[in-house]
């Protein structure tokens, strides 16, 4: 049934469910002001994946959105659906994806089997769920799917209350936790004597994404509480000079041996760093002056504070995991994208359903695909071949954007859009 309902919506469209209508699943109905916080390890190689269960956790209060909850905010690279155990009704989806799919991809997921950390929150149901999670890869397929039942009465639950001794301070307060979307920045190689430098760049960063729309116009919608995540060394692990810092998160640059790509694995220490804040939606800080970053969709941002570029990679990363955004350059791993098919992301296009994306901002009389010429400057919407890390095959909306280059001065219109329905999704 699953995989039945990923395949409608992949053929059909990955924002239906942002534009879908119908009767909302009553909170107070089905769920406690309580967050349910669930760990997976994703496993497997590139020929077979598979998914188990880590560990249950629940933690006072629930920052995420309380309307729109059967729906899927988009497709993903994985998707996690919850019904009420009794009737069978879908009473809460959500999307993510997971440096796992990405892993797969490599060489060494053909000869080497690894497992990687993940978690979901997702809102304290009152009854006992049935809760599936599936993972698809570039092709939409299904390659792994678990469903297993939980009981809020269970108690081996584990209760986590928040540490009386955080640090942490809100850089921007747009309302209440039930109106808007709350983004916790956290630090990585911020040494005990180093907490003002953390909170100084988590203000940048605050300033650095109000400065695009549709951040800006729609600041009122967030909340941004910056924690203070001391590490033992002060700095950041960098492979490819030899140099490992003890840092809070384990974060290193040559991910998958790309010298750039900067991740951490260790998923379940963050989300321990931070148990009883309020949050949705992470940005971890580096601090470094090393140039890199990563971003995965509605699972975290992490880059360089101290970098000249700081500013643009941030926005750009937070566009991958806050707006489930595609990177628009053509370098890196093509194999990452199936030109066959549609892609999620609402920023590219291999053409096959371009009605499902952005065809109805080209103006009449502008050819798709789109020539690179003078005659179509930044401001023009078409398709634009290159894109996805593909010179062919890939589309993108305009010549330039901050997820293409970091000298494009904003989003384009057709990531500010995709970005503010994300925005609507979680607050309208």
């Amino acid at each position: 049934m699953i995989r039945k309902l990923i395949l409608l919506i992949a053929v059909a469209t990955s924002v239906m469910s942002i534009s879908a209508k119908g009767v909302d699943v009553d909170f107070n109905t089905y769920f406690t002001n309580q967050t349910l916080r669930i760990d997976y390890q994703f496993y497997g190689d590139a020929k077979q994946q598979g998914i188990m269960l880590d560990g249950l956790s629940k933690t006072h209060l629930w920052a995420g959105r309380r309307h729109n909850l059967d729906k899927m905010p988009l497709l993903g690279n994985g998707q996690l659906v919850m019904k009420d155990a009794a009737t069978g009704k879908v009473i809460y989806q959500t999307s993510f994806s997971s440096l796992f799919v990405e892993w797969i991809a490599t060489d060494e997921a053909k000869t080497t089997p690894r497992s990687f950390e993940h978690t979901v929150l997702m809102p304290m149901p009152q009854k006992p769920v049935e809760i599936t999670t599936t993972l698809i890869n570039a092709s939409l397929k299904t390659t792994a799917t678990y469903t297993h039942k939980v009981d809020p009465a269970d108690i081996l639950i584990r209760k986590i209350t928040r540490n009386p001794e955080l640090d942490y301070r809100y850089v921007h307060k747009g309302g209440s936790v039930e109106r808007c979307i709350d983004v916790v920045i956290l630090g990585e190689g911020y040494s005990q004597a180093e907490r003002n430098l953390f909170y100084s760049d988590a203000e940048a960063t605050r300033d650095a994404l109000f400065t695009h729309e549709p951040f800006s116009s729609r600041r009122a919608e967030f909340n941004i509480v910056a924690v203070f995540t001391p590490s033992r060394d002060s700095g950041l692990s960098i492979p490819r000079l030899g140099e490992w810092r003890d840092t809070a998160f384990g974060s290193h640059f040559s991910t998958f041996y790309s010298d750039r790509y900067l991740t951490t694995s260790r998923v379940k220490s963050i989300h321990d760093a931070i148990a009883g804040v309020l949050y949705e939606h992470i940005i971890i800080l580096a601090n470094t002056n090393e140039y890199g970053g990563g971003g995965i969709y509605n699972d975290y941002t992490l880059t360089t504070a101290h970098n000249p570029k700081f500013a643009p990679v941030v926005v750009h990363e937070f566009g991958h995991s806050f707006g489930g955004l595609a990177d628009e350059y053509t370098y890196g791993d093509p194999e990452t994208y199936d030109t066959n098919v549609e892609p999620w992301e609402q920023n590219i296009t291999s053409m096959k359903n371009f009605k499902s994306k952005w065809a109805d901002m080209v103006k009449k009389g502008t050819p798709v695909p789109t020539p690179a010429t003078e005659q179509y400057q930044d401001s023009t919407v078409g398709a634009f071949e290159g894109a996805g890390y593909n010179e062919t095959g890939l589309y993108r909306p305009c010549l330039n954007c901050r997820m293409r280059t970091n000298d494009a001065p904003a989003f384009c219109p057709v990531c500010q859009r995709a970005i503010a329905r994300i925005i609507d999704f979680y607050t309208k």
